[in-house]
């Protein structure tokens, strides 16, 4: 076969079976950093079980990591590599597994960050979402098809290396460098399959209800970095016992240089440079501890389903919230997150789950996917009740911990705990753009008030809309375009609240009895 005709092959079929024709098992990066350059030397063993007989395999990987040689034992398996590919001729049976040793170097361009933090000190941060890690090491690089995972990093000896997993080896070399093995075993996707190389301080460990937990921070943040990240140890609780165990060995909390303001990696979390001392430290921590398991240990099966993740660990920071200070700190955070909502909306009229979207999911890290899948969270409880909402939250994590989910699954779920028909609420709040638009006014007839709420927008949703006079709360059920209810003789428009505990994803416009 020519070269010309091998790269035709090897393209067809890469782009043919990017499916789940194979499911990856096991990962295994052995890096080699060095402060003289930032061209990275790599070693992977990529181990998979194919679903269906194989003659090509294709692994994600961006052009500059130049592939050397690739074995499969002591058989040499001829590759071929584009600008974001490495093409594999393999021989393999349906059901099957085979490990392939991949011999690779480069400077990355983008998902590990090899850089300078704020004091100027040389640091090495993985930073692979949304589908970044290809960028430096070989892999199947979607959300869909989780795997183990071993780091095997020696770099100079003044470094200090973190990883998802436990460190099982951790040992001075010769000539200034020092090896660093870390070992996964839960199957993690590659979203989350990090390291992070830099001059650390690391805080004396703590055990959480039997989970090793310490801060890795910046020397110069030592004090206030283990005082922030203590967090931690009322976050890490709390999730614990109302979702259920937490899925990794341990969990670091680490200060890093990320273009995000802190990224979920499993179990070694990485939060911005600039987390220590930030206001805004709980609330961060709550909803990075929040992704170990709605994003980490539940993975969406792509990221159409983003909201499982994000929108998830919005509402999961707000719940945490709301159980160490109160109701008001619920009401207050829901009715932010909905201003949030409501701007972007009148700039997007897409729906939560974009089945459009394929490719540019940077775009995804938007209002609809965090604080309005949150909302979505919010209006379940509402309807469902406290009771039931978290046993079916408990039940969906149970089915799906170390396994994918789509919000179809999550559907089902709750469905089944609720006895309860949820497809209509599923449609309208996630599969539908746009929000309700109401008009809430008052009409006086016969000495007495009636509320009439008007929806503005195309399409009428279907909802309960609360309303409380004196503080009593009642309901409204809004199904057309205009509904009302009439008050109770004696009641002035002045005594009514329409919305008193921020329930209900709506930009309301309440007209004052004097404007009609």
């Amino acid at each position: 076969m020519t070269c010309k005709t091998f790269f035709l092959a090897a393209f067809l079929f890469g782009a043919a079976l990017r499916g789940a024709a194979q499911d990856m098992q096991h990962y295994t990066f052995a890096l080699t950093l060095s402060d003289t350059t930032n061209r990275i030397h790599g070693v992977a063993a990529v181990t998979v079980r194919f679903n269906s007989a194989r003659t090509w395999f294709r692994l994600d990987l961006a052009g500059r990591m130049r592939v050397s040689s690739v074995r499969e034992g002591r058989k040499k398996v001829p590759f071929l590599q584009d600008a974001g590919a490495l093409s594999l001729r393999v021989k393999a049976r349906k059901r099957s597994r085979h490990t392939y040793r991949i011999v690779y170097a480069g400077t990355p361009s983008d998902g590990l960050i090899i850089s300078t933090n704020k004091y100027g000190s040389r640091t090495f941060f993985g930073d692979n979402w949304p589908d970044r890690a290809h960028q430096w090491l070989p892999c199947v690089d979607r959300p869909g098809d989780k795997a183990g995972l071993d780091f095997i990093v020696t770099a100079p000896d003044h470094y200090r290396v973190i990883a998802p997993g436990i460190k099982t080896e951790d040992v001075l070399l010769s000539e200034h460098l020092r090896r660093t093995h870390w070992v996964e075993k839960v199957p993690v996707p590659t979203k989350v399959m990090v390291i992070g190389v830099a001059e650390f301080a690391i805080s004396p460990q703590v055990f959480i209800q039997g989970i090793p937990v310490n801060a890795y921070v910046f020397p110069q943040n030592r004090e206030r970095g283990f005082r922030d990240y203590a967090w931690a140890d009322s976050i890490l609780p709390f999730y614990i016992r109302k979702v259920g165990p937490y899925a990794y060995e341990k969990l670091a909390n680490v200060q890093s240089k990320t273009i995000f303001g802190g990224m979920e990696n499993a179990s070694a979390i990485f939060y911005s440079e600039t987390s220590v001392g930030s206001r805004g430290v709980e609330e961060l921590m709550a909803h990075e501890i929040a992704h170990q398991w709605f994003g980490d240990a539940v993975t969406e099966t792509d990221y159409r389903h983003l909201w499982l993740s994000e929108g998830f660990a919005t509402y999961m920071t707000h719940l945490y919230m709301e159980d160490r200070y109160g109701p008001d700190t619920l009401r207050k955070g829901m009715a932010a997150d909905r201003k949030t909502v409501l701007v972007f909306a009148r700039r997007q009229t897409i729906p939560v789950v974009d089945t459009g979207r394929h490719g540019g999911y940077m775009q995804l890290l938007n209002a609809n996917s965090y604080q309005k899948g949150g909302w979505v969270l919010h209006m379940l409880r509402r309807s469902v009740g406290d009771s039931l909402f978290w046993a079916g939250i408990r039940r969906y994590f149970a089915t799906y911990d170390g396994r994918n989910a789509s919000t179809d699954s999550f559907r089902l779920v709750m469905e089944t705990v609720c006895a309860r028909d949820l497809g209509p609420f599923f449609t309208q709040w996630l599969y539908t753009p746009g929000v309700p638009r109401l008009r809430c006014s008052w009409a006086s007839a016969d000495g007495g008030w009636t509320l009439q709420v008007e929806q503005l927008q195309e399409q009428p949703f279907v909802f309960t809309l609360e309303y409380s006079i004196d503080g009593v709360v009642h309901t409204l059920g809004v199904k057309d375009r205009v509904s009302g209810v009439r008050l109770p003789d004696g009641v002035l428009p002045e005594q009514v609240r329409v919305d008193p505990d921020v329930d209900l994803l709506a930009d309301i416009q309440v007209v004052p009895p004097e404007k009609k």
